[in-house]
């Protein structure tokens, strides 16, 4: 992201870790939440917050994010460091709660995710249009 025609730091980082197949909980959790936060704005807003989420969460800390009250989520909706919308920070806390549940259920909640391709990518690269598949041979709901 250019900033006064400066590249941001953070710009770099979604190169890295954004899009890469993941297995580590605390960083689905962080995309989670990152990602329910970027609905109907650019990834870059999102981006540049990142530290601030990262504060204001506890280091993307869902067994603690799980147990914000009222009080907590205000406190949080005052917070320029993030996405101030209450939606978007009351379904960090909820999805928290839903992270812990699944993990409960199935180990982690890498291991419910990676369940529904068979714990191996599924990687497109067709070189036509016309022989993508309409449909994956997918886990589905």
């Amino acid at each position: 992201m250019r900033v006064g025609g400066e590249l941001r730091p953070d710009a770099r980082v979604p190169r890295r870790r954004v899009g890469v197949p993941s297995r580590d909980d605390a960083h689905l959790f962080e995309m989670l939440v990152l990602e329910g936060a970027q609905a109907g704005l650019s990834w870059s807003i999102v981006l540049s917050k990142r530290e601030g989420y990262r504060r204001a969460l506890e280091g993307f800390d869902y067994e603690r994010i799980a147990r914000y009250g009222d009080d907590r989520v205000a406190a949080l909706l005052a917070d320029p460091g993030i996405v101030r919308n209450r939606l978007k920070v009351g379904s960090a806390v909820t999805n928290a709660q839903a992270f812990l549940a699944v993990r409960d259920d199935f180990g982690t909640f890498s291991d419910y995710l990676w369940e529904w391709v068979g714990g191996t990518p599924l990687v497109n690269k067709p070189r036509k249009l016309g022989i993508c598949p309409p449909a994956r041979n997918c886990r589905t709901a």
